[in-house]
């Protein structure tokens, strides 16, 4: 590929994105890009702000200033003025949600022809811009002229509003699924992969789950060596092992209004290893086994068996990741029973074993420095 003809990479910002939604897709690119050039152009496209009320009309004008010199190109905005699309108007600067600012290379408005990928990013502000009907209407018009779609994060709620995403398999961040599908029913959402393709769209899930899409894209544009070269400069996994199901904070489930079942919830923390069967739970709160399933489900929004899942896998990996108990010991607090269990639910859920999720995700006590040692 000629540089005349790299693929047209368009990355969308807005106020109060996330910025490393923009920076990390962007900086797998850019090396594949380094390393294996040229395959990749990259454009920052911003969204302008809204033009300021009119000043009131001085009572004598003021003689004209000299004109200032034009100011030269950043080194990321020099790709699209080579390219010739040449911006119309100088794009302002967009704050992040961390308060850092970006210099777009366009505005939306500029930004035309044809496109290879476009990405749309996630943060804080997407609140805002699923309601700017100006920027809904340019994704919309920028992805019927892309060659395909990524989002990044809750970046695929500006792909749903746009109706991108009807009809598709989808993800984002793992804590805002439910709303994604709660709001999109046309969007078959898929809360636990890293990242999902359908067709030429391709959703990822929080945050760094970008920067595996990204590196998804490199491999499918050249190759798994492109791609591996590429993880090992940024020190990442080309293909992350487990589901972003592991890196939740905490139970999704909703604390139930009923005082009883409420009252079961917080007993249930702190007694993992008891008989928790649904005729046991039944008991304590002095219900029938099949009412209290049927009440269960609608106060937390689990069923009984999966809630008690959840809760025992929740408490089995902080003590992974924590302590140094034996597995055996970790099965038995957690009500597993055995380690073969505990393995089962862990394959489950999180598509790692409970080995493998400590080596990756275990942190050393404050203050030592893990010492590994080899075999001489």
């Amino acid at each position: 590929m000629t540089a005349a003809n790299r693929r047209r990479v368009v990355v969308l910002a807005f106020p109060d994105v996330q910025m490393l939604d923009v920076t990390g897709p962007s900086e797998v690119l850019s090396l594949a890009d380094r390393f294996h050039g040229p395959a990749y152009e990259l454009e920052l496209v911003g969204v302008a702000p809204a033009p300021a009320a009119a000043p009131a009309p001085a009572a004598a004008p003021a003689p004209a200033a000299a004109p200032a010199p034009a100011a030269a190109p950043t080194r990321a905005a020099r790709p699209a003025l080579a390219a010739g699309r040449k911006p119309a108007r100088t794009p302002a600067p967009i704050a992040a949600s961390s308060g850092m600012r970006l210099l777009p290379d366009l505005d939306v408005v500029d930004c035309r022809g044809p496109i290879h990928t476009l990405i749309v990013p996630g943060g804080l502000g997407v609140k805002a811009a699923q309601h700017d009907e100006r920027l809904i209407d340019w994704i919309r018009a920028a992805a019927a002229r892309s060659h395909r779609i990524a989002s990044v994060c809750t970046g695929a709620f500006l792909l749903a509003r746009a109706g991108l995403l009807d009809g598709r398999r989808a993800t984002t961040h793992w804590a805002a699924c439910a709303q994604l599908a709660r709001r999109y029913p046309s969007i078959d959402v898929t809360p636990d992969p890293i990242f999902v393709r359908d067709g030429n769209v391709h959703t990822s899930a929080g945050v760094t789950a970008g920067i595996d899409l990204a590196l998804a894209l490199v491999e499918e544009d050249l190759g798994h060596r492109a791609a591996l070269e590429v993880a090992r400069s940024l020190v990442l996994f080309v293909r992350r092992p487990g589901g972003q199901a592991q890196f939740s904070a905490g139970l999704a489930a909703q604390a139930a209004e009923r005082a009883s079942v409420r009252d079961l919830q917080a007993w249930l923390v702190d007694s993992l290893a008891e008989d928790l069967t649904v005729a046991a739970l039944a008991e304590r709160c002095f219900m029938s086994p099949r009412n209290f399933a049927r009440v269960f489900a609608r106060e937390v929004g689990l069923t009984p068996a999966v809630y008690v899942e959840s809760l025992r896998l929740e408490r089995a990996r902080m003590l992974l990741e924590s302590t140094e108990l034996q597995v055996e010991e970790i099965a038995a607090r957690c009500g597993y029973g055995t380690v073969e269990t505990l393995r089962r639910g862990f394959a489950r859920r999180l598509h790692v074993s409970p080995s493998e999720y400590r080596t990756r995700f275990q942190t050393p006590p404050a203050g030592v420095i893990p010492i590994r040692r080899h075999a001489r």
